[in-house]
């Protein structure tokens, strides 16, 4: 969510390969990039407003027109074909054929931040009802097969749609989740989290209560009651970044440095490859 650098999962990818040891060869580590599908229209209305009048709180600002534009161009006319909805979709569904390719029979440990929760989340449940013959509305999964053959020029297989449908997906690690906005307008029974893909899948969500971006998710519905695990810690340890981070709403950029996250996805990828 927001200016997202395009190597922004390095850091936390370099760590963990660090803490597996000999199991880290097992790990087809990946990221998901859609970004620059929205930046270049931000960038138009920043330089357009910036330079009509000059603004204070520069940082802040730039944060919420991506931040927030990112969340509303993502949901604009999400079912038209070649929407943002279904391009950052796609960008999943590469990501994750490409795992399929190099080795079909793998765990999948999901790890997602802010924005990209919900992003994921949709995704897998546009999937879920896609496999169970139920219509999809809008993104990949509304027509794989049209879709596939547009843009990968032939034909899923029913083996390729159920892997990148997350079927093989063992944990679902969240953080600073802001899926609660999403729902808020959705009358209870409506609020329905993804089916559990695999009989010991794991769905983790991390949030700081000082971060006014990330939030839990059991108290949504039963339904997601008896799916997640909510875990409140304070993200950002440490003298230097307490006093800059652990306290306020920019804990929310500090999770994945955060040495209990860290822990979590390691466990998670260990109990994937073991």
């Amino acid at each position: 969510m927001g200016e997202t650098p395009r190597d922004y999962a390095t850091g936390i990818f370099g760590t963990l390969h660090g803490r597996l040891g000999a199991l880290a060869a097992g790990v087809d580590f990946r990221s998901v990039y859609y970004q620059d599908i929205l930046k270049p229209n931000q960038e138009t209305v920043w330089a357009k407003v910036n330079s009509a009048t000059k603004l204070h709180y520069d940082d802040l600002r730039r944060f919420l027109l991506f931040g927030f534009g990112d969340a509303a161009g993502l949901e604009n006319r999400k079912e038209i074909d070649g929407s943002v909805y279904e391009l950052a979709q796609a960008a999943i569904a590469r990501q994750l054929l490409g795992v399929y390719r190099n080795a079909p029979g793998s765990a999948v440990v999901f790890l997602a931040q802010s924005l990209g929760c919900q992003v994921l989340s949709s995704y897998m449940y546009d999937a879920q009802k896609a496999l169970a013959g139920l219509p999809v509305l809008a993104g990949i999964w509304k027509d794989v097969d049209a879709w596939s053959l547009r843009t990968l020029g032939h034909r899923l297989t029913a083996d390729e749609r159920r892997f990148l449908a997350g079927a093989s997906c063992t944990a679902f690690v969240t953080t600073g989740c802001n899926i609660p906005i999403f729902v808020a307008a959705h009358r209870t029974m409506d609020i329905k989290p993804i089916a559990r893909p695999t009989p010991g899948f794991e769905w983790i969500n991390i949030y700081d209560p000082d971060d006014a971006l990330g939030w839990p998710l059991q108290p949504l519905s039963p339904e997601y009651a008896a799916l997640v695990d909510d875990r409140a810690i304070n993200a950002g340890q440490g003298m230097v970044n307490w006093i800059l981070k652990s306290w306020n709403p920019m804990s929310h950029t500090a999770y994945w440095g955060d040495a209990q996250v860290i822990a979590v996805v390691e466990q998670m990828l260990e109990q994937a490859v073991g």
